[in-house]
């Protein structure tokens, strides 16, 4: 697995922004959107394009254009919708799909308990969208996931990382033979007893959403 964290002063500074436990719901999910487009621009640099031809009002100009089948973009539930907006604003034609999954809070192993997926994924490059890669279980099983299905190139958005659910990524998916690249805005520097990350920025999906009573 490819490990990319993205070095830019605006990633940083967003980042340091949604850290801040004074930032309120609605500023969160504006900076998350903000923050995955700037992520998306370099997890897109290997996203399939073929040669195209357009007429200017001058003279015909070679470029390239996506090509079939289109991308397909994978938040994982719920945490990972708040992704979406921010991922879709740079790549508007890829298709979407939802995967949600569950950790248990006692042995932190993820399943999944929803899915709106298309059944045969062979020669599809997927996406997949979740704020924190804490203990890696859920990511690991969501990319497993989705290559059972034929996918053939997986990249992972992610905005934390803590370096032991890096490790076990990279462990369950050894084995995998497909290209797969994880891209994150930061690496932080442990877990705590309760498998969160520090200092990290909380529960994402509650920062995101708040908390239903």
């Amino acid at each position: 697995m490819q490990i990319l964290v993205v070095d830019h002063p605006l990633v940083a500074h967003k980042l340091t922004a949604l850290r801040d436990e004074r930032t309120d719901s609605p500023t969160f999910r504006r900076l998350t959107e903000e923050l995955v487009t700037l992520l998306a621009y370099e997890a897109t640099r290997d996203v399939r394009t073929g040669p195209i031809t357009v007429t200017t009002p001058v003279a015909e100009a070679k470029g390239i254009k996506l090509t079939s089948p289109k991308p397909l973009v994978v938040p994982i539930l719920r945490a990972g919708l708040g992704m979406l907006e921010g991922m879709t604003r740079l790549l508007p034609t890829a298709e979407v799909g939802f995967l949600g999954m569950i950790r248990n809070e006692e042995t932190l192993a993820a399943s999944t308990y929803a899915e709106r997926l298309p059944e045969d994924l062979h020669g599809r490059q997927c996406y997949v969208l979740d704020p924190m890669l804490a203990t890696g279980g859920t990511l690991a099983a969501a990319i497993q996931f989705l290559v059972d299905r034929g996918a053939d190139h997986i990249t992972a958005i992610c905005i934390l990382a803590a370096p032991e659910g890096v490790e076990r990524i990279e462990r369950e998916l050894a084995d995998l033979h497909i290209p797969c690249t994880l891209v994150i805005a930061g690496m932080d520097s442990h877990l705590n007893e309760k498998g969160y990350i520090v200092p990290g920025l909380g529960d994402a999906g509650d920062r995101l959403y708040g908390v239903a009573q």
